[in-house]
């Protein structure tokens, strides 16, 4: 039987950095020499901060993969390894089951995402205002979806988003879409560049566990997003690429490739075929793109100008 989780918002406790402190130690043994450092990230890390009483952590590694080596070792301290969760090349671990204590994010150095964590956190230390604001919404969002952590979180992504766009982040970030607003750009995106009617008869794939929706971000803002399916024999298919019209010509596109390419050869896949249009066949040519069978296991029509092509992954 599910037992529900109620989400729970607390006044800071002055404990939550010592109980991070004695964590990290287990931790740091658990990831070995992989591990670079560890940080005190989420609201927990911010004194005054009203938070759930979760501590977050961010060990930071020099390589991601290795990590999963690790598994055994951060289950013999009670942690649940969860893989990447929805976020692009990071490793998440839970401790506490449904009395939740701990989460880990792991991040491989360099990685944008720590410092995003990082800026995050300093700004809530050092602007009072914003981190008063910030500990009402989760106490009115906690009480308003004590069970529901999605309405939670979509309730904090604006004023997150807000933080980001102030606090001097200026990375990427390619996260499975999961908040209303991610959803709402993903919809706007496929509208807007391959649909042609008003209605998305491929809808149904944003449930399936075959096919994966990234949105790529820059800064704070949404500017791109694909979608990938993937199928038996390590293969993939990139069903949709897109970066938006305002931010063409500056290589967001490649860049949003590349990590696409990456992000499949860390689940092991070692193709990626695509229907190419005409238009968009010089870009894939210059990407090391060849002529290649696409053999659609699901035999959707497609243009009959589509080229079909792929690459071996490395």
């Amino acid at each position: 039987m599910k037992v529900e989780r109620n989400i729970q918002v607390d006044l800071y406790k002055p404990e939550w950095p010592e109980m991070f402190a004695s964590e990290a130690e287990f931790i740091k043994q658990a990831l070995g020499n992989n591990c670079i450092t560890i940080h005190h990230i989420g609201s927990t890390s911010v004194p005054g901060l009203s938070a759930k009483p979760i501590i977050d952590m961010l060990p930071v590694v020099k390589d991601i993969q290795e990590v999963d080596r690790a598994i055994k070792a951060m289950e013999s301290l009670g942690y649940e390894a969860k893989g990447e969760y929805g976020i692009a090349f990071r490793r998440y671990f839970q401790k506490g089951q449904n009395i939740r204590t701990h989460h880990v994010h792991v991040y491989q150095e360099g990685d944008p995402e720590i410092s995003r964590y990082l800026k995050f956190r300093d700004w809530m230390r050092s602007h009072e205002d914003d981190a008063k604001h910030y500990g009402n919404l989760k106490r009115e969002l906690a009480a308003k979806f004590p069970q529901d952590i999605l309405q939670y979180c979509n309730g904090k992504d604006a004023f997150v988003a807000s933080i980001d766009g102030k606090d001097g982040f200026e990375g990427w970030r390619m996260v499975q879409a999961l908040t209303d607003r991610e959803w709402l750009t993903v919809g706007n995106l496929r509208q807007k560049y391959f649909l042609k009617s008003n209605e998305d008869p491929y809808t149904w794939t944003f449930k399936h566990k075959d096919h994966i929706h990234f949105v790529f971000y820059k800064n704070s803002d949404i500017i791109g997003y694909t979608h990938l399916q993937l199928w038996p024999e390590n293969r993939a298919a990139l069903r949709m690429i897109i970066i938006d019209e305002s931010y063409r010509n500056r290589g967001f596109g490649s860049q949003f490739l590349k990590l696409c390419e990456r992000w499949l050869c860390h689940q092991g896949f070692k193709i990626l075929l695509i229907q190419s249009s005409p238009a968009a066949y010089k870009f894939y040519h210059h990407h090391e793109y060849v002529k290649m069978p696409f053999n659609d296991l699901d035999g959707y029509e497609t243009d009959s100008k589509n080229i079909e092509i792929g690459k071996f992954l490395i």
